[in-house]
Formats: structure tokens, C-alpha cells, sequence
């Protein structure tokens, strides 16, 4: 019976569970783990997008489809700074999924986080808990928003797809540090997949440089110009890399990329992204208590 605001339970629920019914063609379970599974979405005809840090195989991958069927599974590329992995599989006849923008979501709004487990669909409801602006993971990719849900989500689960409560679809549901449960947004998926799909890779900056953090003593971060006497210690150099072509060597302190300072390694990552590739950069360097200034061409880094 609704409510005299015109709220019926029964009419939520049912809507709910459409909602997981419309997205259910699109959901598949991935075989790719040691042990147990992981969910996937259909992305376009023949691909699958799945979350990289569930795929623990490169090859040996199977999808058991929509259908029930268990077919075999190709990786066409992957991305852990972004934790998202793409899949090639026998063509199913759907559309191209429809990601939509995350720029009107906002704290408080219902969620649902869509999976397919190994004994049918899996759905978890809560509210998103934050809706930040861009952020740097750990790895050191660019995701578009930081996006926390309330809600629990269990292994199986992660690389499903997050919808709000009208079906949009907003992005791809993970495990993040401390079991937190994190949206990668559609526009990081709409960005990095096609990249995957054209290069089977993203492209990311490579210095060649083995770096750690350390402190300065004060005589070296006064010849720096820095506020805070920290640096970052280059430990290793490749032979064959922009740093040591640039001159760099071991010993050497960083304390600059062009005007900013770097007190850390997660700088430099963020540094790093895709639009720094074939880029020159001038690094403040400490030697043996000397402050310098080299230019370095930052490349693509070598495929593992």
C-alpha cells in the first residue's frame, strides 16, 4: 500500500529488480582468478571490460556468457594504474554499452552494483559516500572522479558495473585499499579502453631512473630553493633510458621537475601520465652538494 506520499515498497522493489534484469545480458562471469571468479561487462560486440587487479591469468582466461555458455577469453590489453583490463571473446549481437557521464552524481544518491556470480546475478544497493574530484591512484593513473559507495561488495562481484536508479550506467564497481568499494567512472572507461583496444596498453612516462626518497641537509635544500629539505635519491639508472642520456647518475638528488618540487615517488607517477610521453623536462638536481639543472626527453615506458 503506498504511503500517503505516494511511496509503495513493493513498486521500489520491483523497479530495483528490473533494473538488475536490464542490465543482465551484459553481465558475465570471469574465470581468471586462482580461485574463484570475478564479474564482467560486455562492452561492445566481442569485448569484455573487467577489473585488471581480479585477472590474476594473462592467458587461460574463460567467460561463462549471459546463456550459461563458458567460452575462451583473450586479453587484448590492460591498464593497473586505471584497474581496468579488456577481453576479446566470440561476438554476442549487442549494442555498444552506453556509459553514462558521472558529473551529476552526488552524496546520499542510491547505488546498485550489478555482478554475475558462478550461481546466477549478484546486486548490492547503498549510497555513494563520496564524490570527489580527479585523483591519482597508487599506480599512478588518472581517474576522473573518486567515488566511494557505501555498500558491500564481495569478490566475485568486482569488475560489475555501478547503475543509478534510473539505469544509467555510471561505471565499474572495484575493491579498493581496506575493502573500500570504489565506481572507476565511465569517463575513465570511455578514455582508457580504446587506448587498450588500439594499443593493448596505456601509454605512461618513463624516466629510467631507480628513485627513493631522502632527506637533504640544509646547505643542499638552500642551494635548491626548496621550503622543505627533501629530495629524491636516484638509486638505479638504465643504461639504455632518457636519464641516462640526460646525464643523470646514481647519487644524484631530484628536487625539481621544471619549477615544482618532487618530495616523493607518487609525484613523479603523477608526472607521469600518458600526456608527458615525448615531453622535455627540466630536473633540479643536487650533486655532491652542487644544485643543477639537466633537460631530459621523457619516453614511453618499455612494455614489461
Amino acid at each position: 500500500m503506498p504511503d500517503p506520499a505516494g511511496f509503495s515498497l513493493g513498486t521500489f522493489s520491483d523497479r530495483t529488480a528490473d533494473l538488475l534484469d536490464g542490465i543482465a545480458p551484459r553481465l558475465v562471469t570471469i574465470h581468471g582468478r586462482r580461485r574463484g571468479t570475478s564479474t564482467g561487462f560486455i562492452w561492445r560486440p566481442g569485448l569484455v571490460i573487467t577489473a585488471d587487479e581480479a585477472l590474476e591469468a594473462d592467458e587461460d582466461i574463460q567467460v561463462t556468457r549471459p546463456d550459461g555458455s563458458r567460452v575462451s577469453a583473450s586479453l587484448v590489453g590492460r591498464d593497473p594504474s586505471t584497474d581496468i583490463a579488456l577481453l576479446r571473446v566470440e561476438e554476442q549481437p549487442l549494442a555498444d554499452m552506453a556509459l553514462d557521464p558521472t558529473d551529476r552524481l552526488r552524496p546520499g544518491h542510491l547505488i546498485f552494483a550489478a555482478g554475475r556470480q558462478a550461481d546466477g546475478l549478484s546486486a548490492a544497493m547503498g549510497i555513494v559516500a563520496l564524490a570527489g574530484g580527479p585523483w591519482r591512484s597508487l599506480r599512478g593513473g588518472h581517474i576522473d572522479r573518486r567515488i566511494h559507495l557505501d555498500l558491500r561488495l564481495d569478490l566475485q562481484s568486482e569488475g560489475g558495473v555501478a547503475l543509478d536508479t534510473g539505469g544509467r550506467i555510471l561505471g565499474m564497481t572495484v575493491l579498493g585499499p581496506r575493502g573500500r568499494v570504489l565506481v572507476i567512472p565511465s569517463e575513465t572507461i570511455g578514455r582508457v579502453a580504446p587506448q587498450l583496444l588500439e594499443k593493448g596498453h596505456v601509454a605512461r612516462g618513463y624516466l629510467g631512473l631507480g628513485l627513493q626518497p631522502v632527506r637533504l641537509d640544509q646547505a643542499a635544500a638552500d642551494a635548491a630553493g626548496l621550503a622543505q629539505p627533501r629530495g629524491l635519491i636516484v638509486i638505479s639508472v638504465d643504461q639504455d633510458g632518457p636519464g641516462q642520456k640526460a646525464g643523470i647518475r646514481q647519487g644524484d638528488i631530484l628536487t625539481r621537475w621544471n619549477a615544482d618540487p618532487v618530495p616523493s615517488v607518487r609525484d613523479i607517477y603523477r608526472l607521469l601520465g600518458p600526456e608527458s610521453v615525448g615531453r622535455s623536462v627540466d630536473l633540479g638536481i643536487v650533486r655532491t652538494g652542487e644544485h643543477m639543472t639537466l633537460a631530459i626527453e621523457v619516453r614511453e615506458r618499455p612494455k614489461p
